[in-house]
């Protein structure tokens, strides 16, 4: 025998009309709730959840307009907008429930009714129903999985008058959909502010999709970003939305956009013009609409002179543009920094909490960081891990013995001038060897070989 499911609401002032109802339902539903008062409605939806709810067009007697089942409807979808509510009618009145579904209502059923008709009318609203919170649950996960997400992006923090001055910025523009270019150098907190300018967005709910164009070769470019279709290459076994399309309503972040290929510029600026993408193997274009962030650590204006990036594509993505200053131009914020770290730090780590003395700030304060917010923020994940003190010393932290900038060297053997340039590079790139490499001019394949000669 099928199972009973769901819970159902009847509202009509015709005794007979709820019998024969409930009748029929109570071979399908598990629980059944009438009523011939309509007035009761609020105080039932109050305490109830319902899964259908059967509700008549005219309750006064002799009234023929539907007036009162259109206030009712309006009344029921306002205490709860996810309500699937199936009009009772009488043959003459299917115009106004065609209108009353144009108002909200799911379906209509005409009474006398058809027992079959009257089963497939509610296995359809069930299935509404249960649709409905399928959806819902998703769009809560959703939100809860967003939030988890951009839990580690919070620490954008800053008290100096130059970051002032960046969180003015993010606020005038948070919440219009112009194309903003963040710039800054490695570890000045580019994603921070792509992730701040998107929670105070109109799109704060909706999803942000970053995407790292530096790790695109070529051959994927065109795939990542705008799709394909089943059969469009080899690999391609089924039909897959490109970045574009997965983050339309919501916000797209191009990170390093400045590594785009000069000759895949110009399909990039076809699509932000005209806000469509057209998946590989397919000639239907597809409407976008993303909130578009875009950010490099590249001098990109020294690029566009020198023919390496498109001034046109520069144009289009840069409508507003946000310069985020190195850690060593914003000294003021290191105390504020530190102490924000060593709370996550030690608590991650499970360790008392723990402060650094006068000495080790100053040193702090008067060092470059090339490696700028993150490597502060690494060099205190460390401290907190292999200090056994609640007090961190100068010790403590890998500090250059003289000027930060300088290579210091106890001879000039080109073994060891090599060796320490490495890794000093790959240092200041925080173990990005592609990026290392191309500093040293040399190729990754390279790079590991003397890597692995030098044992790093």
């Amino acid at each position: 025998m099928k199972k009973k499911k769901g819970k159902v609401l009847i509202i009509d002032d015709d005794e007979d009309i709820l019998q024969a109802a409930h009748l029929f339902l109570k071979q399908h539903a598990a629980e059944i709730h009438a009523s011939k008062n309509p007035k009761s409605i609020p105080n039932l939806l109050k305490n109830n959840t319902y899964d259908v709810i059967f509700l008549d067009m005219n309750f006064a007697k002799g009234a023929t307009s539907g007036k009162e089942g259109f206030c009712w409807l309006d009344k029921i979808l306002e205490i709860d907008p996810s309500a699937v509510i199936v009009m009772i009618t009488a043959f003459g009145d299917v115009e106004m429930a065609v209108t009353a579904i144009k108002e909200g209502a799911s379906d209509f059923i005409l009474k006398p009714w058809q027992n079959e008709r009257f089963l497939a009318t509610f296995s359809a609203a069930m299935n509404l129903h249960q649709s409905r919170i399928e959806a819902k649950n998703l769009r809560l996960r959703q939100k809860q999985l967003s939030a988890d997400l951009d839990l580690p992006y919070h620490d954008f923090l800053g008290q100096s008058q130059v970051m002032q001055a960046v969180f003015t910025s993010i606020q005038k523009v948070a919440k219009t959909d112009a194309n903003i270019l963040i710039l800054g150098e490695n570890g000045t907190g580019k994603e921070l502010a792509a992730r701040s300018l998107h929670r105070q967005s109109t799109r704060a709910n909706e999803v942000f999709i970053s995407v790292d164009m530096g790790a695109l070769s070529e051959s994927l470019f065109e795939s990542e970003l705008f799709g394909h279709v089943k059969g469009a290459f080899t690999d391609a076994r089924t039909d897959r939305a490109g970045r574009f399309e997965v983050a339309s309503g919501g916000t797209l972040f191009l990170d390093e956009i400045g590594n785009i290929p000069f000759t895949l510029q110009a399909k990039l600026l076809g699509v932000i013009a005209t806000r469509t993408v057209t998946r590989i193997g397919s000639n239907k274009p597809v409407s976008v609409n993303v909130h578009l962030i875009c950010a490099t650590n590249m001098p990109i204006y020294n690029m566009v002179a020198q023919n390496k990036f498109r001034q046109d594509l520069l144009y289009r993505i840069n409508t507003v543009e946000i310069n985020l200053p190195p850690l060593r131009e914003r000294h003021e914020d290191i105390p504020l920094l530190t102490d924000h770290f060593l709370k996550i730090y030690c608590k991650k780590y499970n360790k008392t909490l723990k402060k650094i003395n006068d000495e080790t700030l100053k040193k702090f304060e008067r060092y470059h960081w090339p490696g700028n917010v993150r490597e502060l923020q690494h060099a205190l994940e460390r401290a907190v891990i292999m200090s056994d003190y609640p007090v961190l010393q100068p010790s403590d932290f890998l500090f250059p013995a003289q000027d930060e900038e300088a290579l210091i060297f106890e001879d000039y053997n080109l073994e060891q001038l090599e060796k320490a340039t490495i890794l000093k590079v790959i240092s200041k790139h925080e173990g990005n060897i592609s990026h290392a490499a191309k500093e040293l001019g040399l190729s990754r394949t390279s790079l590991y070989r003397r890597l692995q000669k030098y044992g790093l």
